[in-house]
């Protein structure tokens, strides 16, 4: 099961940190992953970090401002996000791989609920 949290309103420019808590022993195993989807839109590939955490990878639209980063003796995982702008708008999703640090949606299998980032001009 993963829980997601850390979503809100901000402004342009401004900054938050998502976590995505995770139960169960095996959680180090696993890349795990961020999407997100905005209203109308699919959903969109936003990074992916090893089991270990010594690999990451972003989408082209967060590189540079995004950090994925875990914390295996927590069962956590987050994304911290910096530079924010009223195009991040959209509901974050943390997602467990079953396909290695991949960006395709179908490697995914467990997802969380979701979070929602607001961000106003």
């Amino acid at each position: 099961q993963l829980q997601a949290s850390g979503g809100g309103l901000v402004q342009a420019g401004g900054s938050l940190r998502l976590s995505c808590a995770a139960s169960g022993r095996t959680f180090s195993n696993y890349p795990m992953g961020w999407f997100r989807q905005a209203p109308g839109l699919e959903r969109e590939f936003v990074a992916v970090i090893s089991g270990s955490g010594g690999y990451t990878r972003y989408g082209v639209s967060v590189k540079g401002r995004f950090t994925i980063s875990r914390d295996n003796a927590k069962n956590t995982v987050y994304l911290q996000m910096n530079s924010l702008k009223p195009d991040d708008t959209a509901t974050y999703y943390c997602a467990r791989s079953l396909g290695g640090s991949s960006i395709e949606i179908r490697h995914y299998d467990y997802w969380g609920q979701g979070t929602l980032v607001t961000v106003s001009s």
